[in-house]
């Protein structure tokens, strides 16, 4: 494996996941769908909203980067098999796991909708970053 075409396939990969976590996942959602503000662990703007996204900012690199490195080690050599994997993953983990989080929590389902759609573009734009960049 190329590591420097690795290391610039996880930095451009996981800073275009980071803008689609703050797309998907952003303030404009919870100011519309927010019915159930307990829900949430911090409320907006306090302190400990600001470590919950310090703690959680680094997550798309390393989901972007056990993709590639997955992708690498299965010899996936096209956009449509790296990107099959991403649906699958899709599928079998965050896709009933949302859907189980929006039965038994009070979330809303335009949220967990939110949330499922933005794994989706997530994991679409890992398998489009292993194709153009690092093969």
């Amino acid at each position: 494996m190329n590591w420097t075409r690795f290391v610039l396939t996880v930095l451009v990969t996981g800073f275009v996941a980071s803008l689609t976590d703050w797309f998907f996942m952003g303030d404009l959602l919870y100011k519309r769908f927010n019915k159930h503000p307990e829900i949430w662990r911090h409320n907006g703007g306090t302190r400990g909203e600001s470590h919950a996204i310090a703690w959680s900012a680094p997550l798309p690199f390393l989901t972007c980067a056990v993709f590639a490195v997955v992708c690498q080690s299965l010899h996936l050599q096209s956009f449509s098999s790296s990107f099959a994997l991403g649906l699958g993953i899709w599928l079998i983990a965050i896709l009933p796991w949302m859907i189980t989080m929006a039965l038994f929590v009070k979330l809303q389902p335009a949220i967990a909708a939110s949330y499922s759609l933005g794994w989706l573009v997530k994991l679409s734009v890992a398998a489009l970053g292993v194709d153009l960049i690092l093969r």
